[in-house]
Order: C-alpha cells, then sequence, then structure tokens
C-alpha cells in the first residue's frame, strides 16, 4: 500500500493557551491509537520547537553539518504522522481526524514508490 505524510508547518498551529494545548493531546493521542489499531500507523511526531536544528549540505562536494544558518523561510516542520492506506481518499480522512483531533490544519503527501534496483 502505498504510505502518505500528513503534516503541519508550526505556524499553522495559532496562538493557544497551554490549557488549551493540554486540552487537544488526548484527543490527538486518541487519533494515533485509531491508527494503530486500523494497521494504518507507521508513525507519528511533534517536532520540538526550541530544539537545536542542523543543516548537512554536501553540495562543495564535502559534508559540511553546521549549526544553520538554515534555509530561509516563513514556515516550518511541526509534526507529521505517516499512514501506509489503501489509496489518497482513506489518506485524506485520516488527515480529517488529525487535522480535528489538534485544532489546525495538515496537508497530505504521498510518498513517492521506491526505485526498483536491479
Amino acid at each position: 500500500m502505498p504510505e502518505y505524510l500528513l503534516y503541519f508547518n508550526q505556524q499553522w498551529v495559532g496562538e493557544h493557551t497551554e490549557e488549551w494545548f493540554q486540552s487537544r493531546a488526548p484527543l490527538a493521542m486518541a487519533v494515533v491509537r485509531e491508527m494503530q489499531a486500523a494497521g494504518v500507523f507507521v508513525f507519528a511526531g511533534g517536532l520540538e520547537e526550541d530544539a537545536p536544528v542542523y543543516a548537512a549540505d554536501a553540495t562543495s562536494g564535502e559534508v559540511v553539518v553546521t549549526d544553520g544558518p538554515y534555509v530561509e523561510t516563513k514556515e516550518w516542520l511541526g509534526g507529521f504522522a505517516i499512514v501506509d492506506v489503501p489509496d489518497e481518499a482513506e489518506a485524506k480522512r485520516w488527515a480529517g481526524k488529525i487535522a480535528e483531533a489538534c485544532g489546525w490544519p495538515h496537508e497530505v503527501r504521498r510518498f513517492a514508490p521506491w526505485p526498483t534496483l536491479d
């Protein structure tokens, strides 16, 4: 079955109180447990907003890993889930469930198939 990435950018979350976030966590975890029970769960997690971020660049012919500077962007990944489902309709259904539970939008992207190596 194809795998889909259900994700959100941190900027889509919006400003909320700590109590609001705490009220959403059980709802989001319930969707994750539902994914697990349905056998579609591969992985899910939120990224730490204030944790170190590193950049790895090999475009010079040598690998250089730095503490930034980061790629210029106004948005960054906040968290994601990977589901293994039969089709796009099912991926969108799970994205809707997790978006409703979290309280912010999610996008759906299908992973490209692995290349066939001879």
